[in-house]
């Protein structure tokens, strides 16, 4: 007796297929849509809590007046290790001056910058026409402290004359010129009023120098020589008459020919 065929196993169409992976697929949509979602809240959380602050366009060496084209508002994230000036100083912070060569890109902080220099009451402002041997090699900047030396017309008695100490006066750098071809400059300089004048007559004469001043000390004048009355020098103490070279208190004029 002959075998009943067999009815051949009957394929599910593609389409029932497809709908039995459609619920994975969803699943993995939805998923993704969700990661998604959280990923831009996140960076909407981490976007919001950015804070303007200051930095520098370009570089901005020592003592240079700050201008508003010197600084720039950049975002960056809050952070308590960086305490950089709020964009909200910038008004306060321009005219103030450089406390140190700022580079570009860098963010401000309130080391940065340092008041304005600004004519103290009792100082003058002298100008001073320099030739490029006058000058040090050190690009000078306002802010700078410098020492100018008279520079004595008999120096070392030459020609049988008294020998000189050269005299000096302190002074703080407020502006500086453009140099010329020859090398030549004129730099703005505030000294105390009782010195501007003398320092004036230096100019006049041409015969000074200017030195710089040790960075972060106050520069000190050199005393005047013997018999010359200079304001902040201590007179010198003469050369004969029997009084003790200590006896002279600072700030009186020498004796002459003994007390």
């Amino acid at each position: 007796m002959p075998e009943p065929a067999r009815s051949a196993p009957v394929t599910p169409p593609r389409t029932l297929r497809a709908r039995r992976r459609r619920p994975a697929v969803l699943a993995m949509a939805v998923a993704l849509i969700a990661a998604g979602g959280l990923g831009g809240a996140v960076l909407y959380t981490s976007s919001g809590q950015r804070i303007a602050v200051l930095a520098l366009a370009h570089d901005v060496p020592y003592g240079q007046v700050l201008t508003a084209n010197d600084l720039v508002v950049a975002r960056i994230a809050s952070d308590p290790a960086l305490k950089p000036l709020s964009a909200a100083d910038r008004a306060r912070v321009v005219g103030m001056r450089a406390a140190a060569d700022l580079k570009q890109g860098a963010l401000l902080v309130k080391a940065d910058i340092a008041q304005g220099l600004t004519v103290q009451p009792g100082e003058l402002v002298v100008g001073i026409a320099a030739k490029r041997t006058q000058l040090p090699a050190t690009k000078l900047q306002p802010g700078v402290a410098v020492i100018v030396v008279s520079t004595p017309e008999n120096p070392a008695g030459q020609g049988g004359g008294t020998v000189r100490t050269p005299e000096s006066v302190a002074a703080v750098v407020t502006a500086v010129g453009k140099t010329d071809t020859d090398g030549s400059q004129v730099i703005d300089v505030a000294v105390p009023a009782a010195e501007g004048v003398r320092l004036a007559a230096w100019v006049a004469s041409a015969k000074f120098q200017v030195v710089l001043a040790p960075r972060g000390e106050a520069p000190a004048p050199a005393p005047a020589p013997s018999g010359t009355a200079a304001s902040g020098a201590t007179p010198a103490a003469p050369a004969s008459g029997g009084t003790s070279p200590g006896a002279v208190p600072s700030g009186s004029a020498s004796p002459r020919g003994g007390a």
